[in-house]
Parts: structure tokens; C-alpha cells; sequence
């Protein structure tokens, strides 16, 4: 740092929001969005990989500084066979509006020798630096979002100018769990996955449980959203539970009661928010499971079930769709803050005419605003479920 007497300041829970827990390591701090009890129930290094990428997971501090540097090791993850993706992007917002990038390259890298089986192999590597540079000058607010694809292992912040705990916001916490569309793929930096946007929209708190490939009714999820505190709460429901086959229409339905029994064990009144998928028209009415290939270098998905076993209990997203909405009717009416949202009212036919799905799964950049807009506007606008009361 340029600086002659920069401050450096050890990254503690204080300084985060966004996260569940957090675990301290030889080095740093490693921001987790599930609960040491939840963590030792994972059953596979997909959703242990996916907790841990700091989706939504944010810095919040007040300062002078004019430069700004995060010591970090990324943890990043690569395909065999497929080229590397871009280092993740650390977002800089000032007063709420971002400011600066910046990308930490090096680190660790887990090559996923399966896709399959997610077989991955660790090769560990060196930390880098996060450098924000010319920033506005006088006191301000600073949140620096954790990129939503990497593993990040915070070590030091270092600044031209003391650092303050930031103020509570007094917004409402909205507690969202999805796939990876909520985790944020093919989202191009963290805070432009869609629950970063909508929540910029709704003027809301964050923590979000996105996670890729994981989205699949776990208990130990369920009891994990049942005791953090939230103001509003949403599920998003289907996918996963299709593209990878794992039940049938007879575990389904009581695995989505159960869940909703267990976060109403904490959150008895607060709004609560089913919502279905997106369009996906390659699992719409073909069950899984979903199939990756390359195509020209590009990844694409291609669902492999039979569409006549729907009628044997095989579940697609359309009898999801039709399951999700007879439950939460059914349950409304004992719970009257329990509210469901069809997924194609936030990405349907028109949407995908617009911005293709570029895999046959995940949104673009542009679906992910869309999606965003979509809830805002649905969920947190006039008349919607999270609508702030007033008076």
C-alpha cells in the first residue's frame, strides 16, 4: 500500500453480515452459510463447497479511507476438461452504490475430476490481495461483497484511514434458500445475482442460502433457517429436487410439510414465501436426471427421464408446480402468512423468448435482473407477501 501508515484491521464476525457462522482458521476467518451442526451432516462435497462460496456474504464498515485492501485466499473451482471460469469479482459499494472491482487471483483450486460423482481434487495455493484504490474521499459506509463462486478465507484489512463497525441498518432480514440460479450462476459479480438485486429493491438485509445443486428439502437446512433471525423468509423449491432425481412424489410432499413444520418451529407468524421454479423447458415435463455435456467447449444440460413415468411418481417441474401450490392452499388456510409464487411469474415464456437460458438451465446476467425485477415487484411491492407495512 501506498500509504505510509496504513491501518490494518483483522477481519472479525463484526465486520460481516450476510453470513451464518463463521469458523477461524490458521490464517483468517471463513465466512460459512450454514451451521457447524448443518455442516456435519453434508453428505457430499458439492453442498460443502457450495455453503462455504460466500454468495450474499458482505464487509460492512464506515470510513474515511480513500484505499482500501483485502488480504484474502480464494478457494476457486474448475472442470476437468472445461476451461477455467474468470476469478471471482469483489464488489466495493459506497453508500450503497457500487464503487469498484477487484479480483484476487492464486489461491487454492479444486479441479472437479467428475461431474458425476463431483470427485474434486485440492491443490493448495498462495493469498492475494483485493485493491480498491481512489475512492471517494470523507466518511462513509463500505460494504465489500465476497465473490458468490469462491471460497473466501479473509485474512487483513488494510486502509489509508481507521475503520468503524458500521451502524445497524434498521432494514428488514430477508432469509432466502434456492439452487444455484439463487447461489448466482452465470451471474458476472456478487452483487448482481438476482437476491442481491431484488434485495437492493425491497431495501432489505440479505442471507442467503443459495446453494448450487443443494436446493433438496435437507433437514439439517431446515433447521439451520429455523434459528437465524429473519424478517422474511422464502423457499425456492423444484429444481434440484428434479435435475437430480433424488425422490418421487410420495417423499416429496411430506419432505416440503416437514420442512415448512421446521422453520415455523422458529418463525411461527413471519411471512413466508414458497416459490416454484423458473421456466426450464428441458425439465418441465421430462424428469431427471440432468445430464452436463460439452458443446463446442460450452456446458449444456439435457434432462435424461422418461416423461411417462409421471404417472409412476416421477416428478418434474410442472407436477412440482401443481404439488407447491395445493400444499400452501392447503396450509393457508391455519397459516395465513404463508404465501406461494408460481416460478414462471419471475422468468417464463416471454422472459426465455428474451434471454435464453445459455445452459438449458441457468439465466444470463440479464435473466438474473429480470428476475430481480420480477420479485421486487411482486414480493416486496404493494400488495406483495414482504410488502413493508406502514402506519
Amino acid at each position: 500500500m501506498s500509504t505510509e501508515h496504513p491501518w490494518v484491521t483483522p477481519v472479525t464476525a463484526d465486520l460481516l453480515r450476510g453470513f451464518v457462522d463463521v469458523e477461524a482458521t490458521a490464517r483468517g476467518l471463513l465466512p460459512h452459510r450454514l451451521t457447524a451442526q448443518a455442516r456435519r451432516q453434508i453428505p457430499d462435497n458439492q453442498l460443502a463447497m457450495a455453503e462455504a462460496q460466500p454468495s450474499g456474504v458482505r464487509l460492512a464498515f464506515r470510513t474515511r479511507a480513500t484505499m482500501i485492501e483485502l488480504d484474502t485466499v480464494p478457494t476457486k473451482r474448475v472442470y476437468q476438461g472445461f476451461p477455467p471460469p474468470p476469478d471471482g469479482v469483489y464488489d466495493l459499494l459506497v453508500d450503497g452504490r457500487l464503487t469498484a472491482q477487484a479480483t484476487v487471483g492464486g489461491g487454492n483450486v479444486w479441479t472437479v475430476t467428475d461431474m458425476f460423482t463431483k470427485t474434486a481434487v485440492l491443490a493448495e495455493g498462495p493469498p492475494g490481495t483485493a485493491r480498491f484504490a481512489d475512492l471517494p474521499a470523507g466518511e462513509k459506509d463500505i460494504e465489500i461483497w465476497l465473490p458468490h463462486t469462491e471460497i473466501t478465507e479473509l485474512i487483513a484489512l488494510r486502509t489509508d484511514a481507521p475503520v468503524e463497525q458500521a451502524l445497524g441498518s434498521g432494514r428488514r432480514t430477508w432469509l432466502h434458500h434456492g439452487s444455484s440460479i439463487s447461489h448466482g450462476s452465470n451471474a458476472t459479480h456478487p452483487s448482481a445475482t438476482w437476491p442481491a438485486l431484488a434485495a437492493a429493491e425491497g431495501d432489505v438485509e440479505l442471507v442467503n442460502l443459495g446453494f448450487g445443486g443443494s436446493a433438496l428439502l435437507d433437514p439439517f437446512t431446515a433447521r439451520a433457517m429455523r434459528d437465524i433471525t429473519a424478517d422474511l423468509i422464502s423457499l425456492k423449491i423444484g429444481i434440484n429436487i428434479v435435475n437430480s432425481d433424488v425422490m418421487r412424489l410420495r417423499a416429496f410432499t411430506p419432505a416440503v410439510h416437514g420442512f415448512l413444520d421446521t422453520i415455523r418451529e422458529g418463525h411461527p407468524t413471519t411471512p413466508l414465501l414458497v416459490v416454484s421454479a423458473i421456466l426450464c423447458p428441458v425439465q418441465e415435463d421430462t424428469p431427471g436426471p440432468l445430464v452436463p455435456a460439452s458443446d463446442g467447449g460450452t456446458l449444456r444440460f439435457t434432462a435424461t427421464g422418461d416423461p411417462a413415468e409421471r404417472t409412476a411418481g416421477r416428478l418434474t417441474l410442472n407436477v412440482i408446480r401443481d404439488e407447491l401450490a395445493r400444499i400452501v392452499h392447503q396450509r393457508a388456510t391455519d397459516d395465513p402468512n404463508l404465501h406461494y409464487l408460481d416460478g414462471r411469474d419471475l422468468y417464463g415464456e416471454a422472459d426465455y423468448a428474451e434471454f435464453p437460458l445459455p445452459d438449458e438451465v441457468h439465466p444470463d446476467p440479464a435473466g438474473h435482473r429480470r428476475i430481480a425485477e420480477n420479485f421486487a415487484r411482486l414480493a416486496f411491492g404493494d400488495g406483495g407477501p414482504f410488502a413493508a407495512k406502514t402506519g
